[in-house]
């Protein structure tokens, strides 16, 4: 199955549940393209010497690689950074996120400024383009492994909301 999009409701409900409409207002991977998101479908299993990892990561440049596991057991204070997660923000470097497993969302701003949630599982990478305002959570599981990619070395700063003044900002939205 590949990549799976919707735009959200303004419900104030638990972050973690899907929030789709009803009737449900899918996103095509076509339309994510058109706002600068990347989207591979891949063989999470073999993540350590999977071949088409290892071209991505040599065609994109990503050179720096972590895996952070997000679940109440491993990560501390794990409650206060899904919050800080979920926050609208944007970085001045691309964010790229491979599942490898669980399941999360990450919800992008399309260019009327409405909310997509992107559905991540198992197998999938995705690349948010620097610039683009975003936030990200877990399922309702509370649980997903994922191998952080950068090109260079990790920059961690995440700029809240507003920053439309931001030179990184101002070429993204030049960029739609």
């Amino acid at each position: 199955m590949g990549i799976e999009a919707w735009y959200i409701d303004s419900s104030d409900e638990d972050q973690r549940k899907p929030h789709k409409f009803n009737p449900n207002q899918p996103v095509s991977l076509e339309e994510l393209q058109k706002i600068g998101v990347l989207y591979w479908k891949l063989n999470a299993d073999i993540y350590e010497t999977d071949p088409e990892l290892q071209q991505i990561r040599k065609e994109q440049g990503y050179s720096y690689m972590d895996i952070i596991t997000i679940h109440k057991d491993t990560l501390p204070n794990y409650e206060e950074k899904l919050k800080m997660f979920f926050e609208e923000h944007l970085h001045l470097d691309d964010e790229i996120r491979y599942i490898l497993d669980g399941r999360a969302y990450f919800d992008v701003r399309d260019k009327e400024n409405r909310w997509i949630r992107i559905f991540m599982r198992k197998g999938d990478l995705i690349t948010l383009p620097a610039g683009i305002y975003h936030r990200f959570t877990v399922d309702e599981a509370n649980y997903t492994k994922a191998m952080r990619l950068f090109v260079g070395e990790p920059v961690w700063k995440a700029y809240n909301r507003p920053a439309d003044d931001f030179d990184i900002r101002k070429k993204y939205m030049a960029s739609l």
